[in-house]
């Protein structure tokens, strides 16, 4: 075989291999932007997608007000849903978590993981990409930014003591989808303003407008629409 042969050869296992992996959308998103409502959304009203999803367990509502039980040791009692996803929260080890939902990865289309108002999701997308583990059985999908209309732009106006950092700027700088939500709730001028603000900040996320975070799935899973690039771009020290 010629060097461009096998070129292509080894391109095509690195495609195949990466689409073994089973993809983790990461949904980030300020307490009262809807993340709850869209986790709910996803466990209790659509049938199209199996989804496991890890609810962080310092999240300051749980999932559907005890759905995901207190005594949940996750995720050997994973809640099964009617329509097939599974839900349970994840106490502390992401790492472990997802270290012992390996083994059952490949009856879900993807995992879910809801991070909590003050999460900044760089620490996860960090571990899924470096630590080996992770990095043989999933990869970051897409990093999803839950934006409430209404109360984004006092998020990001907000300084934080100390200097540190802006977990609203990093939500919206780090996703590679932003579902603006509450579009009802406010005005069409508003609502433009506050787009050109998120063009500001990050211009390679695609937005998608939503009422009551019914967000249409097939925008949101399984694209491998997670963009390294646009993270450097915000951060170039990330790695």
């Amino acid at each position: 075989p010629t060097a461009t042969d096998r070129h292509n050869t080894i391109v095509i296992m690195a495609d195949s291999k990466e689409n073994e992996l089973t993809p983790i959308t990461v949904i980030t998103g300020f307490l009262g932007a809807g993340k709850t409502t869209l986790v709910n959304y996803i466990l209790k009203e659509q049938n199209q997608w199996k989804i496991c999803v890890l609810e962080n367990e310092f999240g300051e509502v749980a999932i559907d007000d005890g759905l995901v039980a207190e005594s949940l040791d996750a995720p050997e009692d994973l809640i099964t849903m009617d329509n097939g996803c599974v839900c349970c929260s994840v106490r502390g080890d992401l790492v472990r978590t997802l270290g012992q939902l390996a083994t059952r990865r490949k009856d879900f289309d993807a995992i879910l993981l809801e991070t909590t108002g003050l999460a900044d999701p760089a620490p996860i997308v960090y571990t899924v990409q470096t630590n080996p583990k992770m990095s043989d059985n999933y990869r970051i999908d897409s990093i999803v930014c839950l934006a409430d209309c209404k109360h984004l732009e006092a998020h990001l106006d907000e300084t934080k003591p100390d200097g540190s950092v802006n977990e609203a700027l990093q939500q919206v700088a780090f996703a590679d989808k932003i579902l603006l939500n509450k579009v009802d709730l406010v005005t069409a001028e508003e609502k433009a303003k506050l787009e050109a603000r998120l063009r500001t900040i990050n211009k390679f996320a695609t937005v998608i407008e939503t009422e009551k975070s019914r967000a249409p799935l097939d925008r949101i899973l399984g694209l491998n629409s997670f963009n390294m690039e646009s993270i450097l771009t915000y951060d170039p020290n990330f790695f």
